[in-house]
């Protein structure tokens, strides 16, 4: 019970609780406010990369934060940008892409979990994070705070929808190679054992 309540734990539920409160914020504030939501959406981001730190450093990672981890990152990044969408400030079609992408490897790796099969985070998938946080500020503040730099915003979510398909591609083929029964039938014996041993722990 201890673990579940752990400072780490206890950092990412509070960012999928703060998620709607942020969009409805954004949602009702008008553009007057837009630096204030783009520093409230950056503090929520950050509180990602402390609960990692705090997890590392105090030896408090647990099977709950790292399923609710993710989550936490793509409940918030997702649903400021249907937020971008409503308030006329990303295309549809792309936040639309972001999504599937999110919902479609939130679900791998679901099952990989469920096979005991462990693919270690890509650099292409923590860019694309990187990437995403970034690319939601400039939109968020526009033409009211950037001015004729405002073009930024739409020229980094290119950026974000290469990721997300590249990183997209790369967790699937990854996911299929790690599956044993996609093995070649000499590497399925060698880790056949190792999956026995897991099985029984």
């Amino acid at each position: 019970m201890t673990s579940l309540l752990s400072i780490p734990n206890i950092l990412t539920v509070t960012r999928i609780f703060v998620t709607p409160l942020l969009v409805s914020f954004l949602l009702t504030s008008g553009h007057e406010r837009a630096l204030l939501g783009a520093a409230l959406f950056l503090a929520a981001s950050l509180t990602d990369a402390l609960d990692g730190y705090l997890a590392r450093k105090k030896k408090q990672i647990t099977t709950l934060g790292k399923l609710l981890d993710p989550i936490a990152d793509k409940l918030l990044n997702c649903a400021v940008f249907i937020a971008l969408v409503e308030l006329r400030m990303a295309p549809a079609w792309i936040v639309y892409i972001i999504i599937a992408r999110e919902v479609l490897i939130t679900a791998l790796r679901v099952k990989a979990l469920q096979k005991k099969i462990v693919i270690e985070a890509s650099w292409i998938g923590k860019l694309k994070m990187l990437a995403q946080t970034c690319t939601i500020v400039l939109l968020i503040l526009g033409r009211n705070y950037l001015g004729e730099y405002s073009l930024l915003g739409k020229a980094s979510l290119w950026f974000v929808l290469i990721l997300t398909i590249w990183s997209g591609v790369s967790y699937v083929v990854k996911f299929i190679k790690s599956d044993p029964k996609n093995l070649p039938v000499s590497q399925q014996t060698t880790i056949d054992p190792v999956i026995s041993s897991l099985k029984k722990a």
